[in-house]
């Protein structure tokens, strides 16, 4: 039989231990080497057994193991040290306490976390970026609050049938075993949200609260009594259901989730959030919940739209359109209209905020731009084709106008740096990681003592690698008797390669399998052999991804190369810790440029990794040359097919010619002293840039603190300024038809410009009903294109110069002529008002409608 229900009974621990609770519930313990060995001395062998899980261990310890440890003096006073470090940590100032006009709060929305993996609520790159951000924010003193969902199931774990098939499983997850605590009011009622939904049901959900250090984790639980089946099942699982399940789970993250902050506020008396992150588009509904809120204090629509976009960070992380959550129109409206419409919010202008160019879609990546006044992607070269990709929303602006930027994704380094590296830096270097300084003395530690400790994680991988494959195999149906080859499987002293990733088809799984022979080759080359660990999972719906899961399983099973090729099955956290940590060469082989930013070749170069890697992401602008390899990329050739051949052809090259090379490449002391060479150039160049206080410093100061001061300036005077800077939007809106270039005359260069010289330029401008304070009057200038087009022009201001009685307004101005060739110029108004982020922030702008000025060949 069956349990119908299952929970978790949690241990009593004696009084004198009751700290080992407080300690268990703060995920501190994740990234604190020293809390974990306080832990490990609980029970060695059952730490081992839990797989160092703190929550599992003090649910299976033994009460007379407890009582001993009450009696040992030594371990109560290391257990007491334990906890007022955990104590000061949590209530001394950090950096962000040093800011001025800082935020007092931030909320920060996402449907996945990485915390720990005894807390799987994850399945992949975002949900690892949004744990690094949250342990970087607590260790910084940023006040973050966060949200997302409590998964039931979590996404899924992997195994493999004998064909090499993927399979899913989903595990039942009890709240009461995780390293969580249900918010409760005062009275000790479990705190709940609710929900309106169609046809008069209603969605309701606890709040479970996990502690990330200094940072709360509010999760969102729709597994209540209170719901029906269907509702209950609405946070069964990441990712999970149909498009009418994902709409659920986008709505209660986005209105639940600022309903649970307001909640969480009022019982903790935590200050209120003053800025919204929306980490990607899942948790955009947040935007429409702050207007209905704002619209029911007796805003209009449009002044609650303000207020809503000037504290609102919007990051996108996806470049393909494919990867942006899409619902049908008429779902959306029978959310949001009829008897289930909010009477302050009509669903036509949120409707509006989703539109896109398919008018039965409504795009929530849209409307999260719509309702954000600051927006970035995670890449430098992310942040491009993010402007390109929604470069439509504001029509006219030239791409790199667009008001989208970037900050690139960063790692938290005590997360995923080995912990024998964690210690030499904090003994040679300690300002390495704390303040990001210092880094250029790497070159100053031996290369023996950088090498050791390569070496003790390379085989430290490598016997987890072994078990891992192991229980694979088993699991498969192999009997243990036909499985001997496993103990000599992989080698410690071999050059090591990770892949780890998830599995869809633009990061190219399969491409290392484009010539197998000569993968081969590799593999066992009798002087300069290669291994390869590979690790991933398909999402359960992508049938190509499993595909291509099956076809590098197939080859991994052959005989010959299968001590030297392996595909680990359940790629998690713990994995990704061992593959970071003990691989030397991380390779990389996206489609470019599909990768947004990538953040697992940042974590194996803090561990001296070398990356082999596309210049896609982040590897395309910290690449330098010396500090990994670059794959050569077949840009412009059609033919996929044709594309992988060369782009792989070029990997096993660099493989075989370089990177092994190098990699063994030993002098008389045994030491890859040119390999050492590049080893420490990657820690010096790469370190300040990777990591992840870098990233959330550069968010706290380009976008946090703006967003801030904005969303204060709007709700001063019971939110005066926004009314007057909404009433300013819609006239502007309603009178730009009205807006033209009359004429643009120049002069001051004469026959025959030459560099150096200066163009006048003056203006005559019809304004309508406007003002001259409500626009910007600008000249774009620079070299031009074979049809005309300025190609990244400058701009200059130009100066009101008196307006005729008929309306008409004059701007005059100097273009500088600062470089020979093709050189044009052009005059445009864009609207202005001290309240907006950027000159495309309203998506008008008026131009000449025909060329005017000089065009003697020279300038046009």
């Amino acid at each position: 039989m069956r349990a119908i229900r299952r929970f978790t009974v949690r241990t009593v621990l004696p009084a004198e231990l009751a700290a080992l609770g407080e300690l268990v519930h703060n995920l501190r313990w994740s990234w604190h080497p020293e809390t974990m060995d306080l832990f490990a001395e609980v029970d060695p062998a059952l730490w081992e057994q839990v797989g160092h899980d703190p929550v599992a261990l003090l649910g299976a310890v033994a009460p007379e193991r407890l009582a001993e440890l009450a009696a040992d003096r030594r371990f109560r006073r290391r257990l007491d040290d334990a906890a007022d470090d955990l104590r000061a940590y949590m209530t001394g100032p950090r950096w962000y306490q040093t800011l001025p006009d800082a935020a007092r709060a931030i909320a920060y929305f996402s449907p996945e976390y990485g915390i720990a993996a005894a807390l799987p609520q994850y399945s992949g790159g975002l949900g690892i970026l949004a744990g690094d951000h949250l342990k970087t924010a607590s260790d910084l003193g940023v006040p973050i609050l966060a949200v997302g969902l409590l998964y039931r199931h979590g996404y899924f774990t992997q195994s493999l049938s004998p064909e090499g098939w993927q399979l899913e499983h989903y595990p039942s997850l009890d709240a009461g075993g995780l390293p969580l605590s249900l918010l409760k009011e005062p009275g000790g009622a479990p705190v709940k949200i609710r929900i309106p939904l169609p046809d008069e049901r209603v969605l309701h959900a606890q709040i479970w609260v996990a502690q990330v250090g200094r940072v709360p984790l509010l999760l969102l639980d729709s597994d209540v009594a209170d719901n029906d089946s269907a509702a209950r099942d609405v946070t069964d699982r990441l990712y999970g259901g149909g498009t009418d399940h994902r709409l659920l789970q986008e709505l209660l993250l986005g209105v639940g989730g600022v309903r649970a902050i307001r909640a969480f506020c009022r019982i903790t008396g935590s200050p209120e959030p003053e800025v919204f992150h929306t980490n990607e588009g899942h948790a955009g509904f947040l935007g429409l919940e702050r207007i209905r809120e704002l619209t029911e204090q007796r805003l209009s629509f449009d002044e609650a739209l303000e207020v809503v976009r000037a504290g609102t960070v919007f990051t996108t992380h996806t470049p393909v359109p494919a990867g942006i959550d899409r619902f049908p129109v008429d779902m959306i409206a029978r959310q949001f209209g009829g008897d289930n419409g909010w009477p302050t919010v009509p669903v036509e202008r949120i409707l509006a905020l989703g539109a896109e160019a398919d008018p039965s879609r409504f795009n929530m990546a849209v409307m999260g731009m719509r309702l954000a006044q600051r927006v970035n992607g995670v890449s430098r070269l992310h942040g491009q084709v993010s402007r390109e990709m929604f470069q439509d929303l504001w029509p006219g602006f030239d791409v790199d106008e667009v008001p989208i930027g970037s900050i690139t994704n960063g790692v938290h380094a005590p997360t995923w740096v080995g912990r024998e590296f964690m210690e030499l830096a904090e003994r040679e270097l300690p300002s390495l990681l704390e303040r990001a300084r210092g880094w250029e003395g790497v070159q100053k530690i031996s290369d023996a003592e950088i090498w050791e400790i390569r070496r003790t994680l390379r085989r430290r991988l490598i016997e987890a690698a072994r078990a891992r494959l192991r229980r694979s195999w088993l699991d498969r149906g192999a009997s243990p008797a036909e499985l001997g080859w496993i103990d000599d499987a992989l080698d410690p002293d071999v050059l090591t390669i990770g892949f780890a990733r998830r599995v869809p088809s633009y990061k190219r799984l399969t491409l290392m399998l484009s010539d197998p022979e000569r993968l081969t080759e590799l593999l066992l080359h009798p002087e300069k052999p290669v291994q390869i660990l590979i690790a991933g999972k398909a999402h359960p719906a992508d049938e190509g991804g499993k595909k291509l899961i099956q076809q590098i399983v197939k080859f991994t099973d052959r005989p010959e190369v299968r001590h030297r090729i392996v595909f680990l099955p359940d790629y998690d956290m713990a994995l990704a810790q061992l593959l970071v940590q003990g691989c030397d060469v991380w390779l990389n082989n996206p489609l470019r440029p599909l990768e947004a930013s990538g953040t697992s070749g940042m974590k194996s170069a803090l561990n001296g990794g070398l990356n082999l890697s596309i210049r896609d992401g982040w590897w395309d602008e910290w690449y330098d040359g010396t500090n990994g390899w670059a794959i050569p990329t077949a840009d412009g050739v059609a033919d996929p097919v044709r594309r992988d051949e060369l782009e792989a052809a070029a990997l096993y090259d660099l493989v075989e010619h370089e990177v092994a090379d190098r990699f063994y490449d030993r002098g008389v002391d045994g030491l890859p002293r040119r390999w050492m060479e590049m080893v420490k150039h990657t820690l010096a160049s790469l370190g300040p840039k990777v990591l992840a206080g870098r990233m959330l410093r550069q968010y706290v100061v380009e976008l946090y603190t703006p967003a801030a001061r904005a969303a204060r300036e709007l709700s001063a005077d019971g939110y005066a300024p926004a009314r007057a800077f909404a009433d300013w939007r819609l006239k502007v809106t309603k009178e730009w038809p009205g807006v033209r270039v009359e004429h643009v005359e120049a002069s001051g260069v004469g026959d025959t410009p030459e560099v150096g010289a200066s163009l006048e330029l003056r203006a005559t401008i019809t304004l309508g009903d406007l003002e001259p304070g409500d626009v910007l009057v600008e000249a774009a200038y620079g070299r031009v294109g074979a049809h005309d087009e300025l190609i990244h022009p400058d701009y200059t201001e130009l100066t009101p110069d008196g307006v005729d009685d008929d309306g008409r307004a004059h701007y005059t101005g100097v273009v500088p002529l600062g470089h020979t060739g093709a050189f044009g110029y052009t005059v445009r108004v864009v609207p202005y008002h001290p309240l907006m982020a950027a000159r495309a922030e309203l998506g008008l702008m008026a131009v000449p409608e025909e060329p005017a000025g000089m065009t003697n060949g020279i300038l046009r």
